[in-house]
């Protein structure tokens, strides 16, 4: 039997740690997108008993918490401080996610969902995956800003710039975008922008719905 043919548009939304992904994919689920979050399904493939966390243990060793569960800051304290290693990581973990991203994607094509589908991935660029995207947003924002914001979010400074320095530059990334949001000024601006770029793809998806008619 032939799979049903996906009618949704699926959109990726990334940027740079600290510049407010989590604002805009916030006010587009508000919107009536559905949200895959690549963070929540990296969560879910090192629960304890998935065969991931057992790779990830045998790969970095003692990086679990007194219950079972991943130490993430243990392990990341291990991986943004040496590429190589990082890097192994994502060799580890991005089969497994990517394995879930499918199993939803299907799952919504099954279903007939007609809307948008935004897939929030911090490295979505430097993986190659904004690649598979009908659609790619970036968010942005002043580097000093980023900064301040990593300092408030996490208090080590050393350790919010070598994860900064492990990413792509926002420049770069914003070269790829069909859609940029600035998330530079206040809740408000962000909100408004994010709106405008919605309205956008919701034409996008009426357009291409046409055009497969």
């Amino acid at each position: 039997m032939t799979a049903p043919a996906r009618r949704f548009l699926l959109v990726g939304l990334t940027g740079g740690i600290a510049t407010g992904k989590s604002t805009v994919s916030e006010i587009l689920a508000r919107l009536g997108a559905v949200l895959v979050d690549a963070d929540q399904l990296a969560r879910e493939v090192v629960a304890p008993g998935e065969p991931a966390l057992a790779e990830v243990v045998r790969e970095f060793g003692d990086v679990l918490r007194p219950d079972g569960t991943l130490d993430r800051k243990k392990l990341a304290a291990i991986v943004f401080a040496e590429p190589s290693r990082r890097k192994r990581l994502e060799a580890i973990l991005h089969p497994a996610i990517r394995a879930r991203f499918d199993a939803r994607l299907d799952a919504l094509t099954r279903e007939g969902f007609e809307g948008i589908v935004v897939f929030d991935a911090p490295v979505m660029i430097e993986s190659g995956g904004y690649k598979n995207m009908d659609r790619l947003i970036v968010v942005v924002t002043d580097e000093v800003i980023q900064r301040a914001r990593l300092v408030a979010r996490d208090a080590d400074a050393a350790d919010g710039e070598r994860r900064i320095a492990s990413q792509m530059p926002l420049a770069e990334k914003a070269k790829l975008a069909d859609y940029v949001i600035d998330n530079t000024g206040d809740r408000a601006a962000t909100e408004a922008r994010t709106r405008e770029v919605h309205a956008a793809l919701v034409r996008d998806l009426a357009a291409r719905a046409r055009a497969g008619r």
